[in-house]
């Protein structure tokens, strides 16, 4: 009995040491495509990558309320540092949300900088103020095309690069305006797909006299 005993102790042995250890189920590997349906993971649905037509249509609720020639009849800015493309929301006197496609082709790129290309943050900066003046252009005290120049901004914070390939979708609410003056305040905030990239707590502008 006991000499049974042993040699089947012995085969299962021997017959574990060509079988393939049973591994968790987190540390098997799975096989995803790019275009196709990817596993589940931690007992929630991944993501699916979706078509052309499907991403496309991710924006077809996003109206232009100013288009980029509508800008050029209230910006006085132009070619290469016009950086406002498109306003996508507009309530008059108060705020505004506005578009800025990034790209290779932007001159600054060719030094900032040669091997890693970031949008500079001055630059960032500048067409929330952009933004800011479609809205205050228009208000009582002011015209379209009028020359606005800065006086100062407060408490700025970069939260990560912007980089060619990136949408950059800002938004300003206009604080103050002093009409007899030509003074403004704004606040401003601009992100990145949903993440925040830079914020300023306030913004300050007059127009030329």
């Amino acid at each position: 009995m006991m000499k049974r005993i042993a040699l089947l102790t012995a085969l299962v042995a021997s017959t574990s040491a060509f079988t393939s250890p049973i591994l968790p189920q987190t540390a098997r590997l799975t096989s995803t495509s790019v275009f196709g349906k990817k596993d589940k993971k931690d007992g929630e649905d991944a993501p699916v990558a979706s078509g052309a037509e499907e991403i496309s249509a991710l924006t077809a609720g996003v109206k232009t309320i100013f288009s980029l020639e509508d800008i050029a009849k209230i910006l006085p800015h132009r070619y290469p540092f016009l950086l406002v493309d498109k306003v996508v929301e507009y309530e008059m006197g108060k705020r505004a949300v506005g578009i800025k496609s990034v790209t290779l082709n932007e001159p600054h790129f060719t030094g900032h900088f040669p091997d890693r290309p970031i949008m500079p943050g001055v630059l960032q900066v500048e067409a929330m103020a952009q933004l800011a003046g479609i809205v205050c252009l228009q208000m009582e005290g002011a015209e379209p095309g009028a020359v606005f120049f800065f006086a100062g901004v407060d408490g700025v914070k970069w939260k990560k690069p912007v980089v060619p390939g990136d949408t950059l979708v800002m938004e300003v609410e206009i604080k103050k305006w002093n009409k007899r003056f030509g003074i403004a305040t704004a606040t401003g905030r601009a992100y990145v797909d949903g993440e925040m990239a830079v914020e300023l707590d306030e913004m300050k502008f007059a127009l030329a006299k």
